[in-house]
């Protein structure tokens, strides 16, 4: 079959053939309609992430939309290595499916479960987001950045702040309030804190962790006690490590915890897909993305960091 193929940490897959996977007890082969090129997955293919193969010679993506052998349209999470989900056949334990509606393409599907998981399942299970809450959400101008703000509203948030590096990316949104860095940013971080942020999404770590930690629970402390923040780590593009005074801790409501494989299991990450597909349709999630053929995959993979590619084998 034809596949993207991995053969050396930290360079873009080759186009090739791969061999077939055959299905085992308890497995199932998806004939793959589209996959996501999401950031785990490089850094998968870079063998920088903590759940890294050992050696190359694989095929990438964690998820996808297909169709299996019975002939339901499904989404699919964590296919069996080294048979990933960039190829026109992929390996899947059977528990590891769920339906995707009539109403969603495969590569909106795909761009929807690829965008939006880690909110919702941040939102739902690690937050457990209450009606009328604020969240504010880093690095807000990625794909999986607005739609955390589409999902947040959805889930019944009552106000959404992104938070993006200038006031360019913070266009078209859609938050309640937009806050660029670069813009004195400091400023009216910690305004929009002293009025009340609930839960933060914050997907870029690094620098702008530190100001916003800094925002939120620097020089606080009050005697009556401080009001409850949930801060949510979801990703680290802007940095793998910040400081982290210990008195932010002692002296706030902060509470700091993340949202990935490990911190949630597995079969809430799936459920979470599920709720999450089962809801797009009347939501309109619309993050931004576009599809490639499975051969363009070299191109896609050092395309623009904003955008959500979707490699389509078929």
């Amino acid at each position: 079959m034809k596949a993207a193929i991995v053969n050396a940490f930290g360079a873009p897959p080759d186009f090739g053939d791969f061999r077939e996977p055959r299905a085992g007890e308890g497995e199932t082969i998806v004939t793959v309609a589209a996959a996501p090129l999401s950031p785990i997955v490089k850094a998968l293919a870079a063998g920088k992430h903590y759940t890294s193969a050992a050696t190359a010679g694989f095929v990438p993506g964690v998820d996808g939309v297909g169709v299996d052998e019975n002939g339901r349209r499904v989404y699919f999470l964590f296919p069996k290595a080294p048979f990933g989900s960039m190829a026109e056949k992929s390996l899947v334990s059977s528990g590891m499916l769920v339906p995707v509606p009539d109403a969603l393409p495969d590569d909106l599907a795909a761009a929807v479960a690829t965008a939006g998981l880690a909110s919702w399942v941040a939102l739902t299970r690690r937050a457990k987001l209450q009606k009328g809450e604020t969240v504010l959400i880093t690095g807000a101008n990625g794909a999986a950045g607005r739609t955390g703000i589409q999902i947040a509203q959805h889930l019944g948030a009552g106000r959404t702040i992104a938070v993006a590096r200038t006031k360019t990316k913070l266009q078209g949104l859609g938050a309640d309030v937009g806050i660029a860095l670069d813009d004195d940013g400091d400023s009216a971080l910690r305004a929009e804190f002293d009025r009340g942020v609930d839960i933060v999404l914050d997907f870029v770590w690094g620098t702008p962790a530190v100001r916003i930690l800094k925002a939120a629970a620097g020089s606080r402390g009050s005697a009556m006690g401080e009001p409850r923040l949930r801060y949510i780590q979801l990703g680290t593009v802007a940095g793998d490590e910040i400081p982290l005074r210990g008195d932010l801790l002692r002296g706030s409501g902060l509470e700091l915890m993340g949202s990935g494989i490990g911190s949630v299991a597995i079969k809430d990450l799936l459920a979470g897909a599920g709720e999450l597909l089962a809801a797009a349709p009347l939501a309109g999630f619309s993050p931004p993305f576009k599809s490639v053929p499975l051969d363009k995959v070299a191109e896609a993979w050092n395309g623009s960091p904003d955008i959500r590619y979707i490699v389509q084998p078929t």
